[in-house]
């Protein structure tokens, strides 16, 4: 494929308020011409868009490195394409099923009406993906937005402008411009593209600025799927193993560098465990990357404004008297390739910054607990999380946590790998989001769920006009209104 951008697509020079109008209009006349594809053309759609996906992997995945300074190319494959083949599977082996009208009941007095739900494309999808897994959450709502018969408009981040170029040029390659378009540049193109009249939007992103896509949205009552993140806690009961803990937590907290939203965020153990966890959390770091300044499988922070970000929670921390542990295996100044280092915190407090924003980063805010009730009552009194997890092989236990407290997901001994997890939902609750994507979730989000009703000949009704006064009133009086 030629990387270079097609002269038929958007460019960041070309794209304008007036021509991102225009991409709209396009797709939605299109839209209306043929507005319920069959199943097998929605089956087609979905292989047209594998096929692509597997043959510029290299270069998808390359992108994304240079996006991020290194970013790893494994991770890119396993965490972002893997997932997204996975769904494209599981969605073409169920979109016949999910299609097929479902039957409801009528009511006794309508009778013999019948009644049923037909599942109708909404038309076109506006998607915006963020920089962090800017592959899975681009294309994974794209696959929904597929499989439901829509078309769709895709806003890549600013900040992923090389892996934009490229998936323009592979969405390109794969459909025409009217069913998919892929949206580069940042700026006021964004904001013009969450002012658009789309049929629904679906916002992966911060809380702030999903209240300014929401906002945008309401302007032309387009409904969204906002999938925000938050402080996603861990908590981890006094009888588990603190081996198996330290080495779980490892990988979800150092996969991507911790730029992940349900990347655990910060985490409870118990009273005097803390020691145990850090010894075996150093052995599991030392193991995974020996090394961290050049070990490419170690992912650096996106950009100088993540990384100061960062910085300033250490910072805040640091002059509050937390006591700050990096895992450093060399001593080596990671600085220099904009990494940071995996480091547990300890000694925190609540309002440190780290404790009050979200941290996407390799850092780990470490608390300690006496009654497992004072955790419950810390984690319900902040923003539902988009993820809690809970280690302890004790289900009764794990469900006395679940029963008393909320997230977008509920986590037991495992963390992160939920969002690979084809036929479950995936999606927040209050200030981590609204609305669902994934699983047979995803299909239905993104249908009209259009209610049908039949009559026949017999037109039953007429047997119940007015005037009051029949015996069959009577009978409604006596015998329904009770």
């Amino acid at each position: 494929m030629n990387i270079q951008t097609n002269m038929n697509s958007m460019t960041f020079a070309s794209t304008n308020e007036q021509r991102l109008h225009e991409i709209l209009t396009l797709q939605k006349f299109a839209y209306q011409r043929y507005p319920t594809p069959t199943a097998k053309e929605r089956i087609d759609r979905l292989a047209r868009l594998k096929r692509v996906l597997v043959k510029y992997q290299d270069e998808m995945a390359e992108a994304i490195n240079q996006d991020y300074g290194n970013r790893s190319i494994s991770e890119t494959k396993i965490g972002e394409l893997l997932t997204c083949l996975e769904h494209i599977k599981y969605y073409s082996k169920n979109i016949t099923n999910w299609m097929k009208p479902s039957k409801r009941h009528i009511g006794m007095i309508h009778q013999p009406a019948k009644g049923w739900v037909e599942y109708q494309p909404l038309g076109v999808i506006g998607i915006i993906a963020p920089w962090n897994y800017p592959l899975l959450l681009s294309v994974g709502p794209l696959i929904c937005a597929l499989a439901a018969g829509n078309h769709a408009m895709i806003k890549i981040s600013s900040a992923s402008a090389h892996f934009g170029r490229v998936l323009e040029n592979v969405i390109a390659e794969a459909f025409p411009q009217e069913l998919v378009t892929v949206i580069n540049g940042g700026g006021k193109i964004s904001d013009d593209f969450s002012h658009l009249a789309f049929d629904k939007m679906i916002f992966t992103g911060s809380t702030n600025v999903g209240k300014t896509v929401m906002a945008a949205a309401a302007e032309n009552l387009v409904p969204v799927i906002l999938e925000l993140g938050g402080k996603s806690p861990v908590l981890v009961h006094e009888s588990s193993d603190m081996q198996d803990v330290a080495q779980r937590i490892a990988v979800g907290k150092l996969w991507n560098a911790g730029q992940t939203c349900v990347a655990p965020d910060y985490m409870f153990l118990p009273k005097g465990r803390t020691q145990e966890f850090l010894e075996h959390y150093d052995f599991f770091v030392h193991e995974m990357y020996p090394s961290l300044l050049n070990n490419q499988d170690y992912t650096s922070i996106v950009n100088d404004k993540q990384y100061r970000r960062l910085q300033g929670y250490l910072d805040n921390a640091r002059e509050q008297g937390a006591k700050i542990i990096e895992f450093n295996p060399l001593n080596e100044d990671v600085s220099l390739n904009r990494k940071i280092a995996p480091t547990v915190l300890t000694g925190i407090t609540p309002d440190m910054d780290i404790m009050q924003n979200e941290i996407f980063g390799p850092l780990l805010p470490i608390i300690e607990y006496n009654q497992i009730d004072d955790v419950i009552d810390f984690i319900n009194s902040r923003p539902r999380p988009l993820a809690l997890y809970y280690f302890d092989f004790d289900q009764a236990r794990a469900d006395y946590i679940a029963q008393r407290t909320h997230s977008g997901h509920f986590g037991i001994n495992t963390v992160l790998t939920h969002v690979a997890q084809d036929d479950l939902p995936f999606g927040g609750i209050g200030a981590s989001g609204m609305g669902k994507y994934h699983g047979p979730e995803g299909f239905f989000s993104l249908s009209h769920e259009r209610s049908m009703m039949s009559n026949p000949k017999l037109y039953s009704l007429k047997f119940i006009l007015p005037p009051f006064d029949k015996p069959i009133h009577r009978f409604i009086s006596k015998t329904l209104l009770r």
